[in-house]
């Protein structure tokens, strides 16, 4: 079952400012996250709802709408700014 992944304005605005190399991986795994929303090494989030995914020293954390297949991505930043 394929999920439709979706960026918050918020988060296409982190992902622009990233520097080539690094956009290039996280773009990667976000389009991975279509066909697999809970990948290996994923972890629940605590205080809040939502899911990380950790590529390097950056994060991405989104949140998944089960019953509309749905990926939505809210924030993707250095891992001393993201939470």
């Amino acid at each position: 079952m394929s999920y439709v992944v979706f960026l918050k304005r918020s988060a296409e605005k982190d992902l622009n400012r990233l520097p080539a190399k690094i956009h290039d991986r996280i773009v990667e795994d976000l389009i991975s996250l279509k066909e697999s929303p809970h990948p290996h090494g994923a972890k629940k989030l605590r205080g809040r709802e939502g899911y990380r995914i950790r590529v390097g020293d950056y994060r991405i954390l989104y949140v998944i709408h089960e019953k509309e297949k749905k990926v939505e991505i809210f924030s993707v930043a250095h891992r001393k700014e993201v939470y």
